[in-house]
């Protein structure tokens, strides 16, 4: 792939995973892996879990498959959410035997609105201590959330509840594009991937395509991170397999079903992560290993319209 002169003199932050989770990731880090439904960095995920990491803080509004293999592998200590699920096919079971039982280990929970998770990540985004919001009138989650907090508006006197802001260690983000410097693009769904960014201390870009400076410049509004935020940037392509990336492959749906049995039993949890994330040495690995049914969730095209941006 050719450079732009630009991008070839600037500063490449072009690191493998493994680099990336080892000097980025701590043992104790409060961390969040961002993506709504699509962009989930499920290799990211894998990778932590391979160097077993422990005592992480996982943050997300939807903690689906990816945090519950994190936390039946052990890496969790405490997990800050919205809403936990297997979207479309049931519960998480090893979350459930986190927290009923303690296994593998104990796990504390935080758990917010999605707008009350939204805020927070705005909060720590500006560097402001919390933001007020309405959504918790009538719900039952301050009294079990001893963080979620009333105070009196100073302009007209209203009682509105607070949240603190959220400022993670650590944000790793999944985009379609990134150039070497971490100027990354996205499209298709957004969640807080941006908010969370901007809260956190590192940030990790996992990109689907790494391209050129050029590419990045040529359609801004797609841009979703400056470089100058990015700690590090690693090409991952097939990355965020079994959710999706708009435009390069599908949310592989048989997985997500498969998975309500294998987590039922502790046993076939353990096996599963034996072979799929213990087993291989990284994202590539994986892929090659999955084959064919990869292939069949290659995205068919479907471009969008060109803009001009001239003047």
């Amino acid at each position: 792939m050719s450079l732009s002169k630009s991008a070839a003199e600037g500063a490449s932050k072009l690191v493998p995973m493994s680099e990336a989770v080892r000097r980025f990731v701590d043992d104790g880090a409060v961390l969040v892996i961002e993506g709504f439904t699509h962009l989930i960095s499920f290799a990211a995920a894998h990778e932590i879990i391979r160097q077993k990491k422990r005592d992480l803080t996982l943050c997300r509004l939807t903690p689906d498959l990816i945090y519950e293999q994190m936390i039946a592998a052990g890496c969790a200590r405490k997990l800050v959410f919205s809403w936990a699920g297997n979207p479309g096919a049931g519960p998480l079971y090893a979350l459930r035997r986190a927290v009923e039982q303690g296994l593998p280990h104990p796990l504390e929970l935080e758990e917010y609105s999605h707008f009350g998770m939204v805020a927070r990540f705005q909060a720590g985004a500006a560097r402001l201590p919390f933001l007020p919001l309405r959504t918790f009138t009538g719900s039952d989650l301050p009294r079990v959330n001893g963080r979620i907090r009333e105070i009196e508006c100073p302009y007209t006197g209203e009682r509105l509840a607070t949240v603190p802001a959220l400022n993670p260690d650590v944000a790793i983000i999944h985009v379609q594009r990134a150039d070497r410097s971490g100027n990354c693009q996205v499209w298709g769904l957004l969640g807080v991937q941006k908010e969370a960014a901007f809260a956190a201390e590192k940030v990790i870009v996992v990109a689907e395509e790494i391209v050129d400076e050029a590419v990045i410049r040529a359609d801004p509004n797609r841009t979703l991170l400056p470089g100058f935020i990015v700690s590090a940037v690693v090409h991952e392509p097939w990355g965020c397999h079994p959710s999706f990336a708009q435009g390069y492959y599908d949310r592989d749906n048989d997985y997500y079903v498969a998975w309500r049995e294998i987590s039922q039993e502790a046993a076939k949890l353990d096996a599963w992560l034996d072979e799929w994330v213990f087993g291989v040495a990284d994202r590539a690995e994986y892929v090659r290993r999955m084959g064919e049914r990869l292939t069949r969730l290659t995205a068919r095209e479907q471009l969008s319209a060109p803009v001009n941006y001239g003047y």
